[in-house]
């Protein structure tokens, strides 16, 4: 887990070199994932399902900044600071959206990825910044962008807030706090990037996203899986939820559906996973308009 323990002391430096500056910042991706489980094993609480996939390794940050903030964006300023001190530079074709700290020597090996990330393009109708479906570029222009995600429509519902501990690369203690996504973003999300990806060699045809998707809805408490269908039905006749449900009724309709066999191609899978309760619990979550789906 080498690559988790470099993204702790990567997001820990980050924190560290924003200061006080109550950025407020929302971990996504894989690694939010990693820390809702860390959260939850510690905390000891139960959860949506009791079986969980092994813990993933990954060297991307998602990072989710609220719309407010990008509507401001002199607090903004801090954040620019700190990705370029701590030796950031963009990535062709993304640039100020998506920053990669090269690895030793300063080749792509255990390199580190930063990807800045917003809601849906609605939310920033009436502010001063441009959007397109690739970014939100503030204005007045503070060289940093984000990239706007349709499918984050519950992006500030329910989110749960964590400390985070650790060391800087410098050796320097610090505590700050971050948001993790409520377990329905998080699946919405990957329900979104396996459909992007299911057909990518490249990408191990979605297998990981499957997994995560398992694993987002698996580590929600009850009280999360009572917001969640809450949520559920206030979003349900939305464009991008009626999507979701086409997505779920498109590959995890059953145990022989293309998500399923993708999620057991993960090297992180385990047999003893509750596959049935998690269709159970997709179907509750994004029911089809087709009706009920045979298993």
């Amino acid at each position: 887990m080498k690559r988790i323990l470099d993204l702790h002391t990567a997001l820990v430096d980050l924190l560290h070199a924003t200061g006080g500056e109550d950025l407020q910042l929302i971990i996504g991706g894989g690694y939010g994932i990693y820390l809702k489980r860390e959260h939850v094993r510690t905390a000891g609480v139960r959860t949506l399902l009791k079986e969980w996939p092994e813990a993933r390794s990954t060297n991307d940050l998602d990072l989710f900044l609220r719309p407010a903030l990008l509507a401001e964006p002199e607090r903004l300023k801090p954040l620019v600071k700190a990705l370029t001190d701590l030796g950031y530079q963009v990535v062709p074709g993304a640039e100020k959206y998506q920053f990669v700290k090269p690895g030793p020597g300063g080749g792509r090996s255990g390199r580190l990825k930063i990807d800045l990330l917003t809601g849906p393009r609605s939310r920033f109708e009436g502010t001063s910044a441009r959007v397109d479906d690739r970014r939100v570029r503030p204005r007045p222009s503070v060289d940093l962008h984000a990239h706007p995600v349709e499918e984050a429509l519950t992006l500030e519902e329910g989110l749960l807030v964590i400390r985070i501990q650790g060391e800087t690369s410098g050796a320097v203690r610090h505590e700050a706090e971050v948001y993790l996504l409520h377990p329905i973003t998080a699946s919405m999300m990957k329900l979104f990037a396996f459909r992007d990806r299911v057909g990518d060699p490249d990408n191990d045809f979605g297998q990981y996203h499957a997994l995560d998707l398992y694993s987002a809805l698996a580590l929600a408490t009850e009280p999360e899986w009572e917001e969640a269908l809450v949520y559920s039905k206030q979003h349900r006749e939305t464009p991008v939820f009626t999507e979701a449900a086409n997505i779920v009724d498109r590959h995890f309709s059953s145990l022989t559906a293309e998500g399923m066999l993708r999620m057991r191609e993960s090297p992180y899978c385990r047999p003893d996973l509750q596959l049935d309760d998690f269709l159970s619990a997709l179907d509750e979550l994004f029911p089809s308009a087709r009706g009920e789906r045979r298993r």
